[in-house]
């Protein structure tokens, strides 16, 4: 059961229920369940989604409609080093911080960060942007956990983090600024609730780079890859910490691109998760 956020001609935005190629609108004209976050903050989310399928409605093929990130006032919070090439890509850009990288990947205590706010985030089809003072950005692509504000895991998308490997490289404390900027996050193109998301290890991660219509990168990697279990990470994530609105953790990355690659204005990246499908973003820079 997969969940989208879409803007239609005919309603504006709306949620509704993917299925395959169309969408089936959701009547949240009345009652309890009126957001996205209504329904994922649900005891059931999928059968408050089988309450409101509006099953009289005309299905809308995509072509139709825009898909929008699937999030209300969520934040975004990441976990890094959490797939030992992710461990190696980061000692090897900063080799003054490098044992730091390697005890992160070991130790109990995993590095997390706040990610974006809703403004930040780009939607299917949207522009991810590469920072006007970095010249070796690349994507980063991560199964990403969909989290209620009771902290409980309700679905799963998939999460663009887009990183400026030179800034953070150049001082570990830039993180923030190599992370976190105007369009540094895309998330979509759906969210598939959490009983509908096959085993771990059945989850393969896939990423292409397109480039003037030349395939310039490829790259997979099995979830089961990642060291830290779903519950490991968000048992971090919520000490000390509330999200009225609930929260998205993206996972990490374990395909790096080569360190001579860098992202250009005009590329597509595209992400593919089995279990929930593929976001496309293209690039812009500046």
């Amino acid at each position: 059961m997969k969940l989208v956020k879409y803007h239609s001609s005919e309603g504006g935005d709306r949620v509704g229920l993917l299925q395959d190629d169309h969408v089936l609108p959701l009547d949240l004209t009345g009652g309890q369940y009126r957001t996205l976050t209504d329904i994922l903050e649900a005891d059931d989310p999928a059968a408050v989604v089988e309450l409101l399928a509006d099953f009289q409605a005309r299905k809308l093929p995509l072509g139709e409609v825009r898909l929008l990130a699937p999030m209300d006032r969520h934040e975004v919070w990441a976990a890094g080093v959490t797939y030992i090439r992710s461990r190696k890509a980061r000692m090897d850009e900063s080799a003054s911080a490098a044992a730091f990288y390697d005890k992160v990947y070991e130790a109990p205590r995993p590095e997390l960060f706040l990610k974006a706010t809703p403004h930040r985030v780009a939607g299917p089809d949207q522009p991810v942007r590469v920072r006007r003072d970095s010249q070796w950005t690349v994507p980063e692509p991560e199964l990403a956990l969909v989290l209620n504000s009771r902290l409980n895991l309700v679905g799963f998308t998939i999460g663009n983090d887009m990183s400026a490997r030179d800034i953070e490289g150049e001082n570990p404390l830039y993180l923030p600024q190599a992370k976190t900027y105007s369009q540094c996050c895309g998330l979509g193109p759906c969210i598939t609730l959490r009983d509908f998301m096959p085993p771990r290890e059945q989850v393969t991660i896939r990423m292409g780079i397109v480039r003037k219509l030349h395939l310039v990168y490829e790259g997979s990697i099995s979830a089961d890859q990642m060291a830290r279990s779903y519950t490991d990470l968000i048992g971090w994530l919520a000490r000390e910490n509330t999200f009225p609105e609930g929260v998205i953790l993206l996972t990490g990355t374990g395909i790096v691109p080569p360190d001579d690659f860098a992202l250009q204005a005009g590329d597509t990246i595209s992400i593919s998760i089995d279990g929930i499908g593929t976001l496309a973003n293209p690039v812009v820079c500046g």
